[in-house]
């Protein structure tokens, strides 16, 4: 162009817009939250190759688990350790030291023989055989009931007890160990010998409670 508008020389006015004030800003907080993060990961990967980690509170709770504690040796090598470990199995009177009284507290007439013969046959020792005593007589809603003295140790209940399944127990003030067993109006038949033996079983050599997940 010609006139007064002319452009002389090397300086040509500049042609380009104004930055943004807003993109400045956002431009300058993007920068600083990219240097934080750079920063929080670098001070995370010393951590890791250091071995530090934050403290756990040690202060037990409802629930926790306990601290495992350190194994120690054992003497006398693996054998040792592992008759150690092993827990023994209990001890349980046999059918033939238990003396059992089958009485029928029913209407079913019989009941208590044909109970009675088949204790017999697992090795029970069969006492009296007969109809329940005018305490029980019709007033057994359940399975049965086994009636003992005091001092009847209470294995024993347990193994009888396996042989029919629902029954519950009693004391009375006889001295004697034999045990009764009251049949209700609610048994149907004894438990299978299969299923009395896997009971007896467990009662011998019961499960070990279940490990706690921690």
């Amino acid at each position: 162009m010609g006139g007064k508008y002319r452009v002389t020389g090397a300086a040509y006015p500049r042609m380009s817009r104004k930055r943004s004030l807003r993109r400045i800003v956002l431009t300058a907080l993007g920068a600083v939250l990219a240097l934080a993060v750079i920063s929080y990961g670098a001070l995370q990967l010393i951590d890791v190759f250091r071995g530090d980690s934050p403290k756990r509170n040690t202060a037990a709770g409802a629930g926790d688990c306990p601290t495992a504690k350190p194994a120690t040796a054992v003497k006398g090598g693996p054998a040792a350790a592992a008759s150690t470990a092993a827990k023994p199995a209990v001890v349980l009177p046999q059918p033939g030291q238990i003396t059992v009284n089958v009485y029928n507290a029913t209407p079913r007439a019989g009941l208590a023989k044909a109970v009675g013969d088949e204790l017999k046959k697992r090795g029970f020792v069969i006492g009296s055989v007969g109809n329940a005593p005018a305490t029980f007589d019709k007033k057994v809603p359940g399975t049965g009931i086994l009636v003992g003295a005091p001092a009847t140790d209470k294995a024993a209940f347990a193994v009888l007890g396996t042989q029919l399944a629902g029954t519950t127990q009693q004391n009375d003030t006889r001295e004697g160990a034999d045990i009764d067993l009251i049949l209700g109006d609610a048994f149907k038949e004894l438990s299978t010998k299969e299923d009395a033996d896997k009971a007896l079983a467990l009662l011998a050599n019961p499960a070990p409670a279940p490990a706690k997940n921690c």
